[in-house]
């Protein structure tokens, strides 16, 4: 029985990250962070820039070098070849450049898994209707803005993981700021992606600035202060007025709305 099988066997479909550290340039930039992020869930890492967010996805991810321990579906991930991650997970980097002039479906098509690259296959154009570039299929990469780039990748890394669900369990996103260069419609968009992938049995783990969008879509929160987890639970949970300010090192007011949840309003810095 193979790695996958026995996490299979045993029932562990979940990312379990402890006792998590990462030093780099000699600088010790995550100190001990321990988490789960559960299939059917999203989970966004919050916090203040330079807090280590997405060191700390990175790392989950298995490609930034730590110390303690991170498992995805029962797998080691700093002991998991890549070829076995790439078969559970699909990572949108923060940003992603091209060195050679590839059409749009070009680059969706490099989320393929390879055993479907020689299949006749809709699922490039699918993938791309699906965040709103339909058209866009025979169009120069690099002649697209930098909202359109960011959709299409999120088009190639979900065609990596299409069905939320596959042979070894659940699959994951990883997600760095997928909403960063996009307007309002765009950001709902994706984030409504990112819920329907969690809600049909996957799990999502991004990592979000925007804490009201957080608190639309995510199921628990995870934010970093300077490299340690302030606090993880709920969007209520987290979301205080003391932990926030704390966080961000300047005062919000944290509301709540009937249906809504919590979201908060930026309180001015006395002068």
């Amino acid at each position: 029985m193979d790695i996958a099988a026995t996490a299979r066997h045993r029932g562990v479909m979940m990312l379990e990250i402890g006792d998590l550290c990462v030093a780099l340039a000699g600088r010790q930039v995550l100190h001990s962070i321990s988490l789960t992020a559960q299939q059917g869930q999203i989970t966004a890492i919050v916090g203040p820039n330079g807090s280590g967010k997405t060191t700390l996805l990175r790392a989950m991810t298995g490609d930034a070098p730590f110390h303690g321990h991170a498992r995805l579906n029962g797998l080691d991930v700093a002991q998991a070849k890549l070829w076995q991650l790439a078969t559970i997970r699909a990572v949108l980097a923060q940003a992603t450049q091209l060195a050679f002039p590839f059409t749009v479906t070009e680059v969706v098509r490099l989320g393929l898994q390879s055993s479907e690259v020689d299949a006749q296959t809709d699922l490039p154009a699918r993938a791309l209707a699906m965040v709103g570039l339909a058209s866009y299929g025979n169009r120069a990469f690099q002649d697209l803005s930098g909202g359109e780039q960011q959709r299409a990748h999120l088009a190639r890394v979900l065609l990596q993981v299409w069905q939320p669900v596959g042979p070894n369990g659940p699959r994951w996103l990883f997600l760095d700021e997928p909403v960063s260069s996009l307007d309002i419609g765009h950001q709902l968009m994706v984030m409504g992606i990112a819920r329907r992938f969690a809600d049909a049995g996957g799990g999502v783990v991004a990592v979000m600035h925007d804490l009201n969008l957080t608190a639309m879509f995510a199921d628990q929160m995870a934010l970093l202060h300077n490299g340690r987890l302030a606090a993880m639970g709920s969007p209520h949970q987290v979301m205080t007025d003391g932990t926030l300010s704390t966080a961000y090192g300047c005062p919000v007011r944290v509301n709540a709305a009937p249906d809504h949840g919590p979201w908060l309003v930026p309180q001015a810095m006395p002068a």
